[in-house]
């Protein structure tokens, strides 16, 4: 193997499982770990699986390639196929939280079809959370620390079309101890009543957020503002926090 041209022992160590050559290859002797620490390899893997990236934008590779394959929705149960579960410190306020098929009454279709329920609110505020572990996702502290890689969120809300509702997203970025070292939150989105009930989009991306993050706490809610019994509040799809390559 020593006197395999680098060119070549890349092409072979690009073959093997990406945990492996961190945890068992890196560690054979000292030429192997510079290739394992090293962009060429790591650009040659991102080749072979398809994972693209600007010559520019490149600082790590080997983070780009693990971010890459580890890319998910980290929000579970986003759109209520599994009802409220995973969803923690619920406000049941007025009749609750309610899961219903879209498009619902005086509803309209969401723009993708791969999503077939929602969450819809009632007469007074309803809210619910999630806390996502970086860690047991898979995120490890060195990443989150020295990398930081950005944290997108999005949501989406619509109101119906006969009914008036207010809607509200709040996202903090947590330290092992729960305290917050990053927040955003949106301003008390207001939807008239007779309004089209289309669905919107709301997104923030978290980037330069310093060290120490843990954990992502994402909470959403809102209520009607007719204060009907019932399920006219806003209506909430398809959440999502993704940490981005």
């Amino acid at each position: 193997m020593e006197s395999l041209p680098e060119a070549v022992l890349i092409r072979i160590l690009a073959s093997i499982p990406a945990v492996d050559l961190v945890l068992v290859c890196r560690l054979v002797c000292c030429q192997w770990k510079n290739l394992v620490d090293g962009a060429a390899l790591w650009i040659l893997k991102c080749q072979q699986e398809g994972l693209t990236r600007a010559e520019s934008d490149a600082e790590n590779w080997q983070n780009f390639y693990f971010l890459s394959k580890k890319r998910k929705n980290l929000i579970k149960n986003p759109c209520g196929e599994e009802d409220l579960e995973h969803w923690g410190e619920v406000e049941n306020g007025g009749d609750g939280w309610k899961i219903e098929e879209l498009p619902g009454d005086f509803g309209k279709e969401f723009p993708s079809e791969a999503v077939h329920k929602y969450f819809v609110t009632s007469y007074e505020w309803c809210r619910k959370a999630q806390v996502i572990d970086l860690r047991a996702e898979g995120y490890w502290e060195e990443l989150m620390d020295t990398t930081q890689p950005k944290i997108m969120v999005r949501d989406w809300y619509a109101g119906r079309s006969d009914a008036g509702c207010l809607y509200e997203l709040c996202v903090k970025l947590l330290s092992e101890n729960e305290d917050v070292l990053a927040e955003y939150k949106s301003e008390t989105v207001t939807i008239p009543q007779d309004n089209d009930a289309n669905w919107t989009e709301i997104s923030h991306t978290f980037s330069n957020y310093g060290p120490g993050v843990r954990f992502v706490h994402f909470e959403h809610g809102g209520q009607d503002t007719l204060f009907w019994k019932g399920w006219y509040g806003v209506r909430v799809t398809n959440s999502s926090v993704t940490v981005e390559p």
